[in-house]
């Protein structure tokens, strides 16, 4: 069978022949004086050598020069991973063992340089890997074996990729001598990975190990954040490395490349293309009456938050964040608008639709934010064609711009380097009568439910998170808060207060139910001196639940507290509200939540009325000798408010049961 060449480049020596035969000249014997005069043959022409030194200024600024990796010879594939994650300064590893991946898992057995964690499933691995690069900043990372090993984190790698989040997947493949022969647990990994990952490759061999796993970190934490996989043959992991290679880092960007003050997150952007539109963006925000600002989460992974509170309080402008944006606005903040969109605020999403000037941070309008395009933000737009307003949009990924709101200013860059450009420029302005109407939508339409009266009677779920904010507001410095994907996850992000950045960790994008957990057990890890609190439904906790396995094993402090409805809340809100109470396979038989934690050997409580709620919360918050899980009985038949249905306008929610 014909083997493709691996040899991409011909010799410098086959060059230079090349070269001489293309002037029309006989190639010589070495013994024998040169047919070439000797200006030709012993350097190149003055033009020539312009000519090299033009094409290298054009080329891409170089990262760290290549020098020879001596260190690495007579290393096995496996050993030399170990040695590239202690270069990359990893201290963390989720990992399930394998066949195809053994000689990786051989190269780290023992390492006292990371931590192993061990989960009970490879999806759990992905979100724990995910937890731990929220709340960390760094990526996490996951290593797995071939076939089934690796399709089960596709969820996450997915889920990171619509969320941003950096996460470097390592995936063990059959030999190369036997792929697409289907043998025992081979699987296409880097065609059914492609569409969930920025970037993915196959190790072919074990000279080009080490820069493909510097790639796959540079790729990683490069732009927007997100998941790169390397898919790893057990022959490249099993050989042992010969001679020296060129330690090379990728050429990957023609533009400059910027470095925030994180410098796991590096930004690359052209300065001189946005800084053309800053008078602009400046002109449009001091003229704008009504403005507001929408943030997402490109404030927190450009740390620009005390940016974003500078141009809010000079310029006197309302600011609503994205639920991953939440923690980016301190929402004790009298200008806080909290929380903007389907599950939004009212007095958000009305601001948002009566401003004349939206400007979007580090957003990408999704559509749990916009509400029906064609009605999103009027009042901005008609003030565009008036010349007098219209919507900004700060993003790094120019894929999202224009991408489904058409905007009439977007600046390509990071939104810290912006918002240091523009605030000498931003104009302190009274906007009494704007804020003054925002006032009155907050005193209006404020989050409410109503309380269950009389004793012994349950708990509504939004007073637990009542209960859990009022008991942590002395120390949300100290708190960490992780949810699962459902009615949960909503009450999490209206009724908790948010006041710093990377403080809620929450599946956004893909809507990721079972992840609250295993988030929780990353987060932990990355953070063990914080208090570290899965908000969870009993649906989506039972998705993963048994992570509480790897909590218990290696004594991970995570505390679960799940709000117990016996059924999957939001689907069964759909089916109250659109489809006449048919409650098609959304009623749950849920195991004794307390039993199974102590079967696990962790300890357990439930919450069954509003009279213990306090106590147990108390003891919850503060048992500290291992993970904890809470169960609290709610009441089922409470839906999410306010909310905007499928197909209506931000100003046309639901606001309550009564609405």
């Amino acid at each position: 069978m014909m083997r493709r060449s691996t040899r991409l480049l011909p010799s410098r020596n086959a060059l230079r022949r090349t070269a001489v035969l293309s002037r029309g000249l006989k190639t010589t014997d070495p013994t024998r004086k040169s047919e070439v005069a000797p200006e030709m043959s012993r350097k190149p022409s003055i033009p020539y050598v312009e000519r090299l030194k033009q094409e290298k200024d054009q080329k891409v600024e170089r990262l760290p020069e290549e020098y020879e990796d001596e260190h690495l010879v007579g290393l096995t594939g496996g050993e030399i991973f170990q040695e590239i994650m202690k270069e990359m300064k990893v201290d963390t590893i989720f990992g399930y063992p394998g066949g195809a991946i053994l000689p990786v898992f051989d190269g780290i057995y023992n390492s006292k340089d990371f931590n192993l964690v061990l989960p009970r499933h490879e999806q759990g691995a992905g979100h724990m890997a995910e937890g731990y690069a929220r709340a960390s900043g760094k990526p996490g990372v996951v290593l797995v074996t071939s076939g089934p090993g690796a399709t089960n984190t596709i969820t996450p790698m997915q889920d990171a990729l619509m969320d941003g989040t950096p996460m470097v997947v390592f995936t063990g493949q059959v030999p190369t001598s036997a792929i697409g022969s289907d043998a025992f647990q081979e699987a296409d990994v880097i065609g059914i990975s492609r569409p969930c990952t920025k970037y993915n490759c196959m190790v072919h061999k074990i000279e080009d190990l080490p820069r493909a796993i510097r790639e796959a970190f540079y790729i990683a934490t490069t732009g927007r954040p997100g998941p790169v996989l390397v898919d790893l043959p057990k022959d490249v992991t099993a050989n042992t490395l010969r001679k020296p290679i060129a330690k090379k880092y990728p050429q990957l960007f023609r533009k400059r490349v910027l470095r925030t003050k994180n410098p796991m997150i590096r930004r690359a952007c052209d300065a001189k293309e946005w800084k053309r539109s800053t008078p602009k963006v400046v002109e449009m925000i001091n003229k704008a009456r009504r403005p507001v600002i929408y943030a997402g989460q490109g404030i927190i992974q450009a740390q620009a938050m005390e940016q974003l509170e500078k141009l809010a309080e000079k310029g006197n402008i309302p600011v609503t964040t994205t639920l991953q944006g939440l923690g980016g606005f301190n929402e004790y903040h009298p200008l806080s608008l909290h929380m903007l969109g389907m599950h939004g605020s009212a007095y958000a999403n009305f601001a948002v639709q009566n401003a004349d000037c939206v400007i979007a941070i580090g957003a990408r309008f999704d559509d749990r934010v916009t509400g029906r395009l064609d009605s999103f933000a009027p009042q901005a737009r008609a003030a565009s064609r008036r010349g007098e307003g219209g919507i900004i949009h700060i993003e790094l990924l120019h894929k999202n711009i224009d991408k489904t709101v058409e905007v009439d200013l977007a600046l390509e860059a990071d939104c810290g380097e912006v918002l240091d450009e523009i605030l000498p420029h931003i104009e302190f302005a009274d906007r009494k009568e704007w804020l003054g109407m925002i006032d009155e939508w907050k005193e209006k339409h404020p989050f409410t439910y109503y309380k269950n009266e009389g004793a012994g009677t349950q708990c509504k779920p939004q007073q637990v998170i009542e209960e859990l904010d009022r008991q942590t507001r002395n120390i949300k410095d100290n708190v960490l808060i992780t949810t699962g994907v459902g009615q949960h996850q909503m009450w999490a992000a209206q009724y908790y207060r948010w006041t710093l950045p990377r403080s809620m960790i929450t599946s956004g994008g893909l809507g990721t139910m079972g992840y609250g957990l295993p988030a929780a057990i990353g987060a932990k890890l990355a953070a063990p001196e914080k208090i570290v609190v899965d908000i969870d439904g009993d649906a989506s906790y039972c998705m993963t639940g048994m992570e509480l396995m790897t909590a218990s094993e290696f004594n991970i402090g995570v505390k679960a507290l799940v709000l117990n409805n016996d059924f999957q809340g939001m689907v069964k809100q759909w089916q109250d509200l659109f489809y006449d109470e048919r409650y098609s396979a959304t009623r749950m038989t849920n195991p004794d939540f307390v039993k199974m934690a102590e079967a696990f050997h962790v300890k357990g409580l439930r919450c069954s009325t509003q009279e213990e709620l306090p106590e147990k919360m108390k003891e919850f918050l503060e048992y500290n000798d291992g993970p904890v899980v809470m169960e609290v009985l709610v009441d089922k038949k409470e839906h999410v408010y306010p909310m905007v249905p499928a197909g209506k306008s931000l100003d046309e929610m639901v606001l309550g049961p009564s609405a």
